[in-house]
């Protein structure tokens, strides 16, 4: 069979973000945002994945696999070089004409972003007053010289790259960091006349207080351009056993953040010679290495673009309170008599943290167990956690401080929970502790929760989750030996309802899918259904089309990544992607199992990764009335026609009436 690389499958979901930014039927200003989520992947995608290819070329490493793929097609590392910088070169020559598409219909709703050159007296004033008492405290210009090496410059910060033309023919060069901020954001909204909104780029607001900054500087001209530089993100860990692992984080940590830039992305206008100092300076000289681009850089900002008029938004969809927890009640005391499964962000996260909270006062409550991979800024789940320890509960967290892009949080809050009497566990060595995982043991009976998604209750507000609590002892049981295995590495431990990689879950997930097999040749109905985030792992893929060449039916929803290739002969599988409003992270598997539905949630992706090399736990589903609304997500989900895509990009348009599986999902919820 034909395997479709990673990287180029990645590009292809990160297109379909595009796609959103493009399609008039999305609120304008969410077209906007659609525009920050497309550029802030783009961005993590060079300093990630294609660093690792520019690594591995220039070592000469003649395998065909990049390091992060789990599969890596026919291309050699070099010539999958070439096609991935073609791609994101294409990719963002499309982002700047949507974003130009967007700007004029802004426009036409009245919303306008200008620059320094379009403000009218009184603006120019309110700019130069927003100058001097906002970002001016905030701004360290730094000059540029032959003979030394370039300033620092910070990966997810945008620059002013300064000219200063004097009369001696000779020319002067700074750079100034846009000091982007919570108090200090990068939209300003301007004074204007009514009915119009005008917004303006904290850059171009620099560049019309330049005069103000250089003014001791005799020049003829002075001019500024926008530019930035990706850094490999790679992360390297120093193994001395001397060194505590707060210190080693440390270490790797400033190593990454002085990694060796792989793009520079700049403003076309830039005059040659300023263009040609900074590159020599990062040493980028090949063209490849060097990406022109508009006026502006950093477009992740677009994210947080100011929130202007309803009409122009997405419709506010109210997280939901699931029915079986009423308010001021406990929800000890539910779980004490049913399963309870909430899907976020239609149900509110809330209920977890106050789960978190009543454990923390009750007086019964004696321990609670926890595993921590991306936490919110400033975590509620944090605070809970620390109340229950002054509260005399004994409280062990499993935090995993290489969750990338996460790991000086995580240090930092572990470092806080040990000075507040938590004990925290930093893992295995070698393996990443993934899952979403909670055990609360009170002296009568315990309590879990098993999660796809992170305990971060920002993300809950975007990203779809399932999170099931529960009180059967079978679970509990399975949840103190998983805990215990995590505290006491290498103790052995063996679980029934949980499944486990990368101990067990890969081998549990085979033989399921060959029961499927064995069940379609002996003439009875077979299928498989399945929900991830990416499918790489060449395993399973291999395995599943062995399923649909026996005749097993499956279906599979994959957001990202998609190895799996379909080919003449896989008539029995169909695979589609769907990007909206919320991201699509939630994990699931579904298997006929002769008429006795098997049904599992879990942590863990069809990676190499997720089943090789970290702690991922899953769980079977037992309730009936639970299994009912998973198989009911799925179904509605699988009916999308209007957000769903195919592998190649294209709308799934079914001769039925429009059904937006994430809007009917919230309808599925609210009427429960």
């Amino acid at each position: 069979m034909v395997f479709n690389n990673r990287e180029l499958s990645w590009l292809d979901f990160n297109g379909r973000v595009l796609q959103e930014a493009q399609d008039k039927d999305v609120p304008l200003l969410q077209r906007l945002r659609f525009l920050g989520i497309f550029s802030n992947n783009q961005d993590e995608f060079i300093r990630v994945h294609l660093a690792n290819l520019v690594r591995t070329n220039k070592i000469k490493n003649k395998r065909k696999s990049p390091v992060y793929s789990d599969i890596d097609g026919s291309q050699s590392t070099k010539e999958l070089l070439v096609l991935v910088n073609s791609r994101v070169s294409e990719a963002q020559n499309k982002f700047a004409r949507i974003y130009s598409e967007i700007l004029s219909e802004m426009e036409e709703n009245g919303i306008y972003i200008v620059d320094e050159q379009e403000l009218t007296d009184h603006q120019k004033t309110f700019c130069r007053n927003y100058f001097s008492s906002v970002i001016a405290p905030r701004l360290v210009p730094l000059i540029l010289k032959k003979n030394t090496g370039i300033p620092f410059l910070k990966d997810n910060s945008a620059y002013l790259a300064v000219k200063m033309v004097t009369g001696k023919g000779k020319n002067r060069y700074s750079i100034i960091e846009i000091p982007v901020s919570e108090s200090c954001p990068r939209f300003v909204i301007l004074p204007a006349e009514e009915g119009k909104t005008v917004v303006i780029f904290l850059d171009d607001i620099i560049r019309l207080c330049l005069d103000e900054i250089f003014f001791m500087f005799g020049y003829k001209s002075i001019s500024a351009y926008t530019f930035r530089a990706l850094r490999d993100a790679y992360f390297s860990f120093d193994d001395d056993i001397s060194k505590s692992l707060v210190e080693r984080m440390n270490a790797g940590l400033n190593k990454r953040l002085h990694g060796q830039p792989v793009k520079l992305v700049y403003d076309n206008e830039m005059p040659e010679d300023m263009l040609n100092f900074i590159s020599a300076k990062l040493k980028l000289k090949e063209n490849k290495d060097l990406t022109a681009g508009g006026r502006y850089h950093l477009m992740s900002d677009l994210m947080n673009f100011p929130k202007l008029r309803p009409e122009l938004e997405d419709t506010e969809l109210i997280p939901l309170q699931c029915p079986d927890i009423k308010p001021f009640s406990s929800i000890l005391k539910v779980i004490d008599t049913k399963d309870i499964l909430l899907n976020y962000p239609y149900h509110t996260f809330n209920h977890f943290i106050d789960f978190l909270k009543e454990a923390a006062i009750d007086p019964k409550v004696g321990t609670i167990y926890i595993t921590l991979y991306r936490l919110a800024e400033k975590s509620k789940v944090i605070n809970t956690l620390i109340n229950a320890a002054k509260n005399g509960k004994t409280v062990v967290v499993m935090i995993e401080v290489f969750a990338r892009f996460d790991e000086e949080q995580n240090v930092e809050y572990s470092e806080l929970m040990q000075k507040e009497g938590i004990k925290v566990i930093h893992g295995i060595r070698g393996t990443k502790t993934h899952c979403k995982l909670v055990l609360i043991k009170r002296k009568d009976k315990g309590y879990v929760y098993v999660g796809t998604g992170n305990f971060n209750e920002s993300t809950a507000q975007v990203y779809s989750d399932f999170g099931l609590f529960t009180s059967n002892p079978g679970i509990v049981s399975d949840a103190e030996a998983i805990f215990e295995f995590l505290q006491n590495f290498p103790t052995r431990f063996y679980t029934k309802q949980l499944i486990v990689s990368p101990y067990f879950m890969r081998k549990q997930f085979e033989e399921l899918i060959k029961r499927e097999i064995k069940n379609v040749q002996n003439g009875k109905r077979a299928y498989i259904y399945g929900k991830f985030n990416n499918l790489t792992d060449e395993g399973m893929i291999k395995l599943l089309d062995k399923a649909s060449r026996a005749g097993v039916e499956i279906r599979l929803i994959v957001r990202s990544a998609c190895c799996l290739q379909i080919g003449e002969q896989d008539e029995n599988i169909k695979i589609i992607s769907i990007v909206d409003r919320f991201l699509e992270h939630s994990r699931m598997m579904i298997f006929h199992n002769d008429g006795e539905d098997k049904i599992f949630i879990m942590s863990a992706d069809f990676m190499t990764r997720n089943l090789d090399r970290r702690i991922e736990v899953g769980i079977n589903i037992t309730n009936e009335k639970i299994k009912q609304i998973l198989k009911n997500v799925f179904n509605i989900q699988w009916n999308d026609n209007v957000k769903a895509r195919d592998l190649e990009n294209n709308y799934v348009k079914q001769n039925n009436k429009p059904c937006r599986s994430q809007l009917e999902l919230y309808k599925h919820f609210k009427e429960l």
